[in-house]
């Protein structure tokens, strides 16, 4: 599930179909089609039919302007900073905890052992939870720039990242736990990370572990 959180899975396997026939599913293989033909003016006008549509998920926004960049088609200067979702990962002895947020509302929780908690916005009972983590990636996303290198590995033992997902690419932070907790901008996202992680166990109600 890893891999499907950041938006940035390359555009020859996104998606992994090609009889897809309903939007935005539909523009990106057919901007997949005109990649493969060399005809990168329609694959970039494809992928910008996407980022049109309304109610977009945003990880399909950050798949089309992974898509775009890839292409030669970077964002203009008023969207490139504009966070779209926020992973946190948290490397432990059992495995990797993962907690993303994202613009649309939606969040999930990735337990360590494998089991997840999926949230899909049903109401509205988390957007403050989730806004205030995105508002902290925010303040974070103003103060350093994007990584311009493929995705890192996940982190070590010991280690958090806190990976915040614009249409310029990845920005992020990595550290020890307590060294992240302590710093002016890293801590507001982790303390949020937090709140939003135990308000999404709470959903899976008492005595019901997440699916």
């Amino acid at each position: 599930m890893r891999e499907l959180l950041f938006g940035d899975i390359a555009p020859d396997r996104w998606p992994e179909r090609d009889d897809l026939t309903e939007e935005p599913w539909r523009s990106f293989i057919e901007a997949r089609r005109a990649l493969g033909a060399g005809d990168r003016g329609a694959a970039i006008a494809r992928l910008r039919t996407v980022l049109e549509q309304p109610d977009l998920d945003s990880r399909q926004v950050l798949q089309a302007w992974h898509a775009l960049r890839l292409a030669g088609s970077p964002p203009p200067a008023e969207l490139a900073k504009r966070v779209e979702g926020v992973v946190v990962e948290v490397g432990l002895e059992g495995g990797l905890d993962l907690l993303a947020a994202y613009r649309d509302l939606s969040a999930r929780y990735v337990s360590f052992s494998g089991a997840a908690i999926i949230w899909e916005h049903p109401d509205r009972s988390l957007d403050g939870d989730i806004e205030t983590l995105l508002s902290a990636g925010r303040r974070v996303v103003a103060a350093i720039g994007p990584w311009e290198r493929p995705r890192p590995r996940p982190p070590g033992m010991g280690e958090v990242r806190i990976n915040f997902l614009t249409p310029s690419g990845l920005h992020f932070g990595q550290g020890p736990y307590q060294n992240l907790a302590s710093d002016g901008l890293g801590g507001p996202v982790l303390a949020a990370a937090i709140r939003l992680m135990q308000a999404l166990i709470g959903k899976a109600g008492p005595g019901q572990p997440p699916r």
